[in-house]
């Protein structure tokens, strides 16, 4: 499903925005990423899906970028806990 969202602003308040962020409705989104992520409405890897950006280091780049906190925690520090352990065993990462 795709959801298109107008917005109605004054002329003047729409030129003012616009000049400042270029992009409108891409700066509307990322707003909305943002509040979603912060309330825990979607993930990480949605973010990064939904603005597309190509790596986890962008995502986090984005969400630090927009003060909002990562969220990791215990669940994802084993599960790369884990991780480290698999590359380790595998050959993969020699520290």
């Amino acid at each position: 499903m795709q959801v298109t969202i107008n917005i109605n602003l004054s002329d003047e308040v729409a030129v003012e925005l616009q000049q400042r962020w270029n992009d409108l409705p891409r700066k509307a989104l990322e707003l909305l990423v943002v509040e979603a992520y912060r309330e825990g409405v979607i993930t990480r890897a949605q973010v990064g899906q939904i603005l597309g950006l190509g790596s986890r280091f962008a995502v986090d780049a984005f969400l630090k970028q927009a003060d909002a906190p990562l969220h990791y925690d215990e669940t994802d520090l084993e599960a790369d806990r884990q991780t480290l352990k698999q590359v380790r065993q595998e050959g993969q990462l020699r520290i």
